[in-house]
């Protein structure tokens, strides 16, 4: 009874929290005072109806009834339940996270951890039993050093078994205190008995900023994973590594990402902006309007910047686009964003739980309010399918420093289209996977590398795959019911080659040396090299705009 209470009180907290947040998040204006209060009969009452259900379904429902699963939904759930199903009805992105996701998504905002170092994949087995396999040990973690790769499957845990364990449970035990030691065992193909790895946890910083190299001579390539409390300090860590004054160009690679701090897409944006141009600005119904100006600005010769973004490129992500795009200091090429404007704000509740809940909309210098309409589409559409769902309506019509047109809604709209998709039949069928993002993580590529490291046991850092290797990989594919004829090898050659190359680099050398190679070969990112030339007079056509129309300067920053 007294855990019923408890879980009772966290749902009431949820619906006052939903009902009242002005006060939390920023002053609450004197009107919204009145209607809260005018509110509050309504509230008590829907909770009191709740209480009246519920304990008819305990006492009536054919099987005992779990309150944790009836409040919370299935562990692990994020759209079921009572809490979850009601913050359902308002829109995609408000949520509540059960003590279990809510510790993972502090993880992920803090962005470190104590551990071993590496992604794990738990899928059942050919007999229904969960098996767990080394996805990724992450470059320069105690997994990677220890001598870990992936496709390792995990048997033991200081000698407990996995098999039949799940994923988050083997998760829980590879991790602990910083410099404690944990026995991981693992079976590994090629090799007859399982191997031991004495592995000492350490801090793991699973980094945003995880691809900065010089691409070409002059020109730096940037991924940006995602945007967590350390991106920033990654960011101005990989462009002094790259010698920043000495650029003539970066591409900063956003695709695949899914958002995450708003305060890190401030700072981001500030590395490449002018110092007072606006960054972003966002109100809400209880929430005066805030705006983001750069402060300390890019402090080098401006070289030209091009951007790449796709369907999942999301929320924080799409602010940082939104800023350069709308300022002309960056060409975006790609695919139609995600289209996330809304801001959520993250509430630690009772319980260890926690609720994310909408309390503003963003828009982008010009004024783009760039959120997508879900109102009538399911939540997988919603969330999977943004390609096939984003309509992008011209009727909200900004324009960017340089007096382009740039629209709102529908997710940001990059200035080149460049097809996701540069796969023939042949290559789609080879890197094809279910349950992997990546080639370099499973499929034939991935299963082959499995095969040929567990004959030939390692490979020189500059391999480079030969015919031989080819027809290896061809025979391997046979073996696997998979038909590879002579024509579409020779046709899909210099594909193969690389594709094989990348998977035997990455599982002996790492994920950062693999992740080159995959780069220098990325269509896209070629084209984006050849486009800098364009993004340069861009940014010069906008100056000189600027110069002929002047604008109000910012107000001071408080």
């Amino acid at each position: 009874m007294k855990r019923m209470r408890s879980l009772l009180w966290i749902l009431v907290g949820t619906i006052v929290v939903s009902a009242s947040l002005g006060g939390i998040y920023g002053r609450r204006l004197d009107a919204a005072i009145s209607s809260d209060t005018a509110q509050e009969g309504g509230v008590l009452r829907s909770i009191d109806a709740f209480a009246k259900v519920y304990d008819f379904v305990q006492k009536n429902y054919a099987e005992p009834v779990e309150p944790d699963r009836a409040i919370f939904g299935p562990e692990g759930s994020s759209n079921q339940g009572a809490i979850p199903g009601m913050l359902r009805t308002l829109d995609p992105h408000s949520n509540f996270f059960d003590p279990r996701t809510f510790a993972r998504l502090r993880e992920t905002q803090e962005g470190k951890y104590y551990g071993v170092g590496m992604r794990i994949l738990t899928v059942p087995d050919k007999m229904g039993k969960w098996t767990t396999t080394v996805v990724e040990p992450m470059p320069g973690s105690p997994a990677f050093q220890a001598g870990l790769r992936p496709g390792d499957v995990i048997q033991k845990v200081d000698d407990k078994p996995t098999l039949g364990v799940e994923g988050d449970a083997v998760a829980k035990m590879l991790k602990g205190p910083k410099g404690t030691r944990v026995r991981v065992t693992v079976t590994r193909e090629g090799y007859d008995k399982p191997l031991d790895f004495l592995v000492t946890r350490g801090e793991i910083s699973g980094l945003s900023v995880d691809d900065a190299f010089l691409i070409r001579p002059g020109v730096a390539y940037i991924h940006i994973a995602n945007f967590s409390e350390t991106t920033d300090h990654e960011l101005t860590d990989a462009l002094r590594k790259l010698g920043a004054r000495d650029l003539k160009g970066v591409v900063l690679d956003l695709r695949g990402n899914p958002g995450g701090l708003l305060q890190a897409a401030v700072d981001v944006s500030d590395h490449f902006l002018a110092k007072h141009q606006l960054i972003v600005y966002h109100n809400g119904r209880h929430s005066n309007e805030q705006r983001y100006y750069a402060r300390s600005g890019d402090r080098t010769d401006a070289y030209p910047i091009v951007v790449l973004i796709d369907h999942a490129t999301a929320s924080a992500a799409e602010i940082v686009t939104g800023a350069l795009q709308d300022h002309d200091r960056a060409l975006v090429m790609g695919q139609t964003s995600f289209g996330k404007g809304l801001v959520q704000t993250v509430y630690p509740l009772s319980e260890g739980t926690g609720l994310a809940l909408t309390t503003a909309h963003y828009f982008t210098p010009s004024g783009r309010l760039i959120q997508r309409e879900y109102e009538n589409l399911s939540l997988y559409d919603y969330l999977y399918a943004p390609e096939q769902n984003q309509s992008a309506p011209h009727t909200d019509i900004r324009h960017t420093d340089g007096g382009r047109e740039v629209f709102g809604g529908g997710g940001i709209k990059p200035d080149i289209n460049v097809d996701g998709s540069s796969y023939n039949l042949v290559q789609t069928r080879l890197v094809a996977s279910a349950v992997c993002p990546t080639y370099l993580q499973c499929g034939p590529f991935f299963e082959f590398g499995k095969y040929y490291l567990g004959v030939h046991k390692t490979i020189s850092q500059g391999y480079t795959p030969d015919d031989q290797v080819v027809q290896s990989f061809r025979e391997f594919l046979s073996r696997k019911g998979l038909v590879l004829s002579e024509k579409d090898s020779q046709a899909n050659l210099e594909f193969i080659k690389n594709h094989i190359r990348s998977v035997l680099v990455n599982m002996i050398y790492g994920e950062d040396e693999a992740q080159h190679i995959s780069v220098e070969n990325d269509i896209a990112v070629r084209r984006a090299i050849d486009a800098l030339p364009q993004a340069a007079a861009l940014l010069d056509h906008a100056r000189k705009f600027m110069a002929s129309h002047p604008t109000p300067q910012p107000p001071e920053f408080k």
